[in-house]
């Protein structure tokens, strides 16, 4: 074999090496269980996560973060050290929490801060008691000094200059230089110690804002995973990046999608303007060319109806987003995602607020107050989407058909569309007038319960039964004023 041949094996090695989310058997879908503490997290992997098929959990940024007065949500994202103290908890809690949950069947992955500091900040000190002067880009409990940081200082203010995005500081907050030694050195640290915990993977905040090849440094001089953990020989940490990329700027998605996963923000606006009938569900068909669409690659994408940036107005998408404030047609877009073969999914579990700063549901201490779980629903100030039953029976319908191709697809002129995953999973989309139509949905012949308004209770189904013909087609009915749009069958919810 030549040496050009070797070292194209090498560089596809590499491409694809941080691409796989090391879920535990036939698990597809991740859950971002945003400010949850870590105890909470454990608690919820035993309950209900690892028992209902979710493959992973997505924890708040779980470093030293600056106290902010009005405690915001988006402390988080303002690093005072890379020490694992947050209102979450400390890193014992962290640690027991990683290791619970993955006895479960539930992988860990961390949301993680290394483009910047700290914004401007008086008398400023973290959950962990550490203080700074980020005026002087000091902060001591890393350390970083001001020869760390990009300089001349500078704030972003033209989105088409690449060099302006990946320098200059994101909404005053002090802006790390990743080319510098010291600067790699203590965030592959950082990286290596969490995955000496036995974490799965990482997301990489405001990876638009670092320079690619700085990137691709740091990943690779990131530890194996270990077979201690329950990881594979030669496991690499999975890596998906925030890179928002709706077109027309200077820094583009496909930068970044060659050696790491990537956020495909364009996913959420495309569903949200289909399920706000801003667009018709017939042209979802071609989805699948994502050429087409302009979205990244199936294998490179990490998708999402909403996060805990945009469903506050902010971070891409704007009144295309939906969240859980408008229910039927949120659910309906996640049941599509769900439903549908591209990307790696990723589901929101939020809590209510009012003010897009809005921190999470607290004491008049800033400690963060547990969900309490009242019908199997979260109560407390929490929403938690992912206990929604027409959702995490969706998570279960994307596990039993995450190898099957999607055939049989049907649409028409009113906004509804059906298809099939082999003969293992049919589901129909409705958002306009009625639906009565029989359709061929590639099924074994039998009763089928429909997950979206039941299950198999009994031997019987608690919500609609559908009668699939020896030819495989069913009559389907959905109603315009049925406070669920969707009808999902598979062969697990077969009577």
């Amino acid at each position: 074999m030549s040496f050009y041949s070797l070292s194209f094996i090498s560089l596809l090695a590499f491409a694809v090496a941080h691409k796989d989310p090391h879920y535990v058997g036939d698990r597809t879908t991740m859950v971002h269980l945003f400010e949850w503490k870590f105890k909470d997290i454990a608690k919820e992997c035993e309950k209900f996560l690892g028992p209902m098929g979710y493959g992973g959990v997505q924890v708040s940024p779980i470093n030293e973060n600056l106290v902010i007065d009005g405690r915001p949500w988006f402390e988080r994202y303002q690093p005072m050290s890379y020490k694992i103290i947050s209102r979450s908890g400390n890193e014992a809690e962290f640690k027991d929490m990683v290791k619970r949950c993955r006895k479960v069947g539930v992988r860990i992955y961390v949301d993680t801060v290394i483009n910047h500091m700290t914004g401007p900040a008086q008398n400023a000190y973290g959950t962990g008691g550490t203080s700074a002067k980020p005026e002087n880009l000091s902060y001591p409990g890393v350390p970083y000094t001001s020869k760390d940081f990009n300089h001349p200082v500078c704030t972003i203010q033209n989105y088409n200059n690449a060099t302006e995005v990946r320098n200059c500081e994101l909404s005053g907050l002090h802006d790390l230089d990743q080319s510098k030694k010291h600067v790699r050195d203590k965030i592959v640290k950082f990286y290596n110690h969490i995955i000496d915990l036995g974490i799965a993977g990482i997301r990489v905040d405001a990876a638009k804002h670092m320079w690619p090849e700085d990137l691709k440094v740091i990943y690779k001089r990131m530890k194996k995973l270990s077979p201690k953990n329950g990881f594979r020989r030669n496991a690499k940490c999975y890596i998906y990046q925030e890179v928002i990329d709706l077109g027309g700027e200077a820094v583009s998605k496909f930068e970044y999608n060659d050696f790491a996963n990537v956020i495909e923000f364009q996913y959420g606006i495309i569903l949200g303007n289909m399920f706000r009938r801003q667009d018709n569900l017939s042209r979802l068909e071609t989805l699948a060319d994502h050429e087409a669409w302009r979205l990244i690659p199936s294998a490179d994408a990490l998708t999402m109806i909403d996060n805990h940036d945009n469903q506050r107005g902010h971070g891409a998408g704007g009144t295309a987003i939906l969240t859980y404030k408008d229910p039927k047609p949120y659910k309906m877009a996640v049941a599509f995602m769900l439903a549908h073969p591209y990307g790696h999914t990723r589901i929101m579990s939020s809590y209510n607020f009012t003010d897009p700063s809005q921190g999470p549901p607290a004491d008049s201490n800033g400690n963060i107050i547990s969900p309490e779980i009242v019908n199997n629903m979260c109560s407390n100030g929490w929403v938690c989407e992912h206990r929604w039953p027409q959702i995490y029976r969706m998570v279960q319908f994307r596990n039993l058909v995450k190898d099957e191709k999607m055939q049989n697809w049907w649409s028409n002129k009113k906004n509804q569309i059906a298809f099939s995953r082999g003969d293992k999973g049919f589901a129909v989309f409705n958002v306009e007038g009625d639906l009565r139509e029989k359709l061929q949905t590639g099924l074994p012949k039998g009763i089928y319960c429909d997950v979206i308004t039941g299950a198999v209770v009994d031997g019987y189904c608690s919500g609609k039964a559908i009668q699939v013909d020896d030819d495989g087609t069913a009559m389907i009915n959905i109603l315009a004023d049925e406070p669920e749009g969707v009808l999902a069958l598979h062969i697990k919810a077969k009577l």
